[in-house]
Order: structure tokens, then sequence, then C-alpha cells
């Protein structure tokens, strides 16, 4: 008979392995902000083939309000609620450049906005994308300053008054007074943007 061997040491004892608790991909999908996200992306396509057909530009405008509203409400939902995601992170900037963006570059073909000016407006929002996404792969966070919340703000007002002045002549005036300020709003806010990434990232 072979002796029975004694159980090795409990330190000896190979240590279970812990799998990490994977996410819930379709929870944070439908939990409420980030439905209202998706519902911005979703929104875009009607928007620009709305304002390029000429079908309505009252029809239009309500779409790029309820996708604008949309915009409030999910970080407003996300922090109340404590619903904030890596998910809705990454999705949040992605609609908010794709709905403005499809907005202006229909203006543009609606001969309501000029393009040497969307161009710079639209280059500020992928230009600031890359300097955040570059600090952020040096542990530097650029949190959004109050221009660009405010510049976020006038964007809102000038598509909308350059929408309702291809129906109503009056004002459009005043929405490419908006524009304007849209891009000095762009461009100063961009520049703060830049000196925060030189002070975090490039000074070290």
């Amino acid at each position: 008979m072979h002796p029975i061997e004694a159980a090795p040491p409990l330190a000896e004892r190979a240590k279970p392995t812990v799998v990490p608790p994977t996410e819930d991909v379709a929870t944070e999908i439908w939990n409420l902000p980030n439905s209202l996200t998706l519902l911005r992306i979703f929104l875009v396509p009607f928007l620009v083939v709305v304002l390029l057909t000429k079908y309505s530009n009252y029809l239009g405008l309500a779409i790029f309000g309820v996708a604008a509203i949309t915009d409030f409400f999910d970080g407003y939902f996300a922090r109340k609620y404590n619903k904030m995601t890596r998910l809705g992170a990454l999705l949040d900037p992605i609609a908010d450049k794709l709905l403005m963006s499809a907005a202006f570059i229909s203006l543009i073909e609606l001969g309501l906005a000029r393009a040497w000016m969307i161009v710079i407006i639209i280059g500020r929002e992928f230009a600031v994308s890359g300097l955040r996404s570059i600090a952020a792969q040096h542990g530097v966070t650029i949190a959004a300053s109050p221009l660009g919340k405010t510049k976020m703000v006038a964007q809102v007002v000038a598509i909308a008054l350059l929408i309702i002045g291809y129906e109503l002549g009056e004002f459009r005036f005043i929405g490419e007074l908006a524009l304007w300020v849209v891009m000095l709003f762009a461009l100063v806010s961009g520049v703060d943007y830049f000196i925060k990434f030189s002070r975090g990232v490039l000074r070290g």
C-alpha cells in the first residue's frame, strides 16, 4: 500500500482565479441617458434628409430642436440618477459632433452659411478632440471649459435662426450674426484648450 500523502500547506495551494465582472453592455445602452444619446445620433440622418430635400424646414427645425434637447437631458439624468458610464462618455461627444456637423454642412448646401466659417468651427471640434485624446493618454484630463459650453449653446441658437431664416428672411441676418459669434467662441475656446494642453502635457 502506498502511504497517504499529506495535503499541501495552504500557502502552496493554487489560488482561485478571480474573473472580473463583465459590463452589461445591453444595460448601458438602454439606460435613459444613453438612450437619449442614441436618439440624437438616430435623428441626424433624418435632419439631413429633411433639410436637403427642402421638404419642410419647420420640420427640420423641430428635429434639430429635439436632438439638441436630448444633449441637455442625457447629461442631466446621468448625473441625477448616477448613470454615468464609459459608453455614455464615448457616445455623447460623438453624437454632439455628428449633429452639429450635419446641420452646418446642410446649411452650406442651402446657401445659408459660409463654407470657410463652417470649416473653422468643425475643424476646431476635431482639433480639441485630438488634444483631449492625447492628453488622456498622458494621464491628463482636460475638462470642458465654460467657453466650450457657451459655444455649444451659441451653435444651437445660430443653427435654429439660420433654418428659420430660410423660411422667414428677416431672421437670416440675425442667424448670420449668431454664426459669427459661434466662430469667435470656437476660436477663443480652441486657444483655451491648447493652453491647457500645453500646460498639462507639453510642459510635463
